[in-house]
């Protein structure tokens, strides 16, 4: 599973709204700062700016999400947006989040038969060989792995015989028979309530990906602030 191309946009404004319905934006005390992250050929300073929450605006956004919902909903505002690379069988559960979310995934229809199928394919970051049969049902397949070879095999004959010939039924063997730990790549968009709710609902699941999914979160601007903050004086 991989994350890519991470960014975190909006804190600024989702502040400002915060303030409205109080009218206390004179209390704000978040803003830019300049951090110098070297010099070019030239021997100019390279700047960029940060933004920083500062302590009077972290205070009230912790109440309001003390105060649950729909008093965090400055939450809402906080964009984010990555790539992901995951298995389909993640990606069947992560759809069950759909408000607050847009996803533009890779094609499998157009793209499928376009590169070789290999093992690289699919997840298998916590991949351990297992046996399948313990008695004689005379099946060469005993282990997990050399189930993998003749899945992979019969995938990639299926790939070349629609290449070859253009006729469509080979094409929907190939989709019939898809492991669903084939890897997706999709650009996906939520905001910090969505995260703040996966991770509660998804801290301790056994499926492993969520827990990938969980430690990217922690490397997110404010994580622990905001989408971990559990409440505590």
């Amino acid at each position: 599973m991989k994350f890519k191309n991470t960014d975190v946009y909006n804190i600024e404004n989702a502040i400002r709204g915060m303030r409205l319905p109080m009218n206390s934006y004179n209390k704000s005390d978040s803003g830019y700062e300049t951090v110098h992250t070297g010099k070019c050929d030239e021997g100019i300073l390279i700047e960029c700016k940060n933004f920083i929450i500062g302590d009077n605006d972290l205070d009230l956004m912790q109440r309001l999400i003390k105060g649950g919902s729909p008093h965090d909903k400055f939450m809402r505002q906080i964009f984010v947006s990555v790539d992901i690379t995951a298995a389909l069988f993640f990606w069947k559960e992560m759809d069950q989040y759909k408000v607050g979310t847009t996803t533009n995934s890779q094609s499998t229809m157009h793209k499928l038969a376009t590169t070789p199928i290999t093992k690289e394919c699919f997840e298998m970051d916590d991949y351990e060989r297992v046996k399948v049969f313990d008695k004689e049902p005379y099946n060469p397949d005993d282990y997990t792995d050399e189930i993998w070879e003749s899945v992979i095999d019969i995938c990639e004959t299926l790939r070349k015989r629609y290449l070859e010939t253009k006729d469509k039924k080979y094409w929907k063997e190939l989709i019939r028979l898809l492991p669903e730990s084939w890897l997706q790549t999709r650009t996906w968009t939520a905001n910090y309530e969505v995260l703040r709710n996966i991770v509660h609902q998804r801290a301790g699941h056994k499926l492993s990906e969520w827990q990938s999914f969980i430690d990217w979160v922690k490397t997110l601007p404010y994580a622990e602030e905001l989408l971990f903050y559990k409440g505590e004086e």
